[in-house]
């Protein structure tokens, strides 16, 4: 059984897709950008400030569903530079108590609105 999961409180999807997605108790989370769900304004200050909207994000979606960061079992991080990894990667962490997710990190040529950081997260209803 399939079933949508959506908030006003994460930036509405800009195609055809959804937030995210329950398929049984795995829920799987689109890549987030920077967007601030308020102002629909992309936050590129500086490389912390983008990732902390990125989790913020996600972190209203998986409410949304019922979800914390420690249900979070595989996370996706595409960046623009790898050399902002140190940055994202303790601003990332951050959002973790310990138990932290599996996960892959990948440098991409171009991320959509040309952002620096998109994330990707799977989560499971224990």
């Amino acid at each position: 059984m399939k079933s949508i999961v959506k908030t006003e409180n994460a930036p509405a999807p800009i195609g055809p897709y959804n937030q995210a997605v329950w398929a049984g108790n795995i829920l799987f989370v689109s890549g987030q950008i920077a967007i601030n769900p308020e102002s629909n304004q992309i936050i590129m200050d500086n490389i912390s400030s983008e990732t902390h909207q990125v989790m913020k994000n996600l972190e209203a979606i998986l409410t949304e569903a019922g979800l914390t960061f420690e249900n979070v079992v595989k996370t996706g991080i595409f960046l623009k530079n790898m050399s902002d990894f140190a940055i994202v990667n303790e601003v990332y962490g951050s959002y973790f108590t310990g138990n932290y997710p599996a996960r892959e990190t990948v440098e991409v040529a171009c991320l959509p609105k040309n952002v620096n950081v998109e994330i990707s997260v799977v989560a499971v209803k224990f």
